[in-house]
Parts: structure tokens; sequence; C-alpha cells
């Protein structure tokens, strides 16, 4: 089972995919914003290209755990992504998401500020990998 990891942005999409054993996130190109019914269809094709069958979406979250007006877009969107495919999505948490992967990319040596185009899409690998690595992938967890 594939997964494909969302971080919905107002200019670009961060997107990324799991590898099919559930033990990997890697990132994809990110998508540039547009409007929300045809972003959907553009993600719901590159979801099925990719044999994605689920898909998870970053939920914004202020910290102290409240929602704010991102986290509204974001379910705009979802409500577009759930006419656009029948692919189950989740809504996560993705606090502190991009923060991670701007160290990251530091910690690699790169210069974020040159990396903006890589920002997004990394930061949904680091939600889609805090995913797999939960145990939360459905073949790991027979039980549920």
């Amino acid at each position: 089972m594939r997964i494909l990891a969302i971080d919905y942005g107002s200019q670009r999409i961060g997107i990324a995919i799991s590898d099919p054993t559930g033990t990997l996130a890697r990132p994809l190109p990110f998508v540039p914003a547009k409007g929300d019914a045809k972003l959907a269809r553009e993600i719901a094709a590159l979801a099925a290209k990719e044999q994605a069958e689920l898909l998870l979406l970053g939920l914004p979250r202020n910290m102290n755990g409240t929602f704010g007006e991102a986290a509204d877009k974001v379910r705009a969107f979802s409500v577009e992504l759930g006419k656009a495919t029948s692919i189950p999505f989740k809504l996560i948490d993705e606090r502190l998401s991009t923060v991670q992967a701007s160290r990251q990319l530091q910690e690699s040596g790169k210069d974020t500020r040159k990396q903006r185009d890589k920002i997004d899409s990394a930061s949904a690998c680091v939600l889609l990998q805090g995913y797999l690595d939960m145990g939360s992938f459905p073949s790991l967890r027979p039980e549920e």
C-alpha cells in the first residue's frame, strides 16, 4: 500500500509518497497552488498514477491545539479532494513539519532560502514519515 501526503500551502502544495512497504517517504515535486477544485483533480490524478491507496492531508494547528484560518482552508480543500477521488484520506496534525523540514535541509548543508521550491515537499515528507514511523500504516497493524 502506498500513501501520498499533501502539505497544502498558499503558494505551493508539497507532495510526498511512501514506498510500497510503508517504510520510507520520499518527496515528489511540489504542485503550484491553484483553485481548489482544479488542484484536487490534479492531486487525484497524481495519486492514481502513483497507485496511492491512502491520502494524508496535513491539517495545521496552532501550538495550543486550536485551529485557525489555515486549517479552514485545508478543510475546504478536503471537500474538493473528496469530490475528485474515491481514494480515502485522513486529515492529520502537521504542527512543526515545516520547521523540522527546514532544519533537516539546513543540517544537510542546504541554504533554505535557496530551497523554497523543496521545503513544501520536504514538509510533506516529514508528515508522511512521521505517520509511517508511528505504525499507522494499515498493513503494519492488522488488528485494526
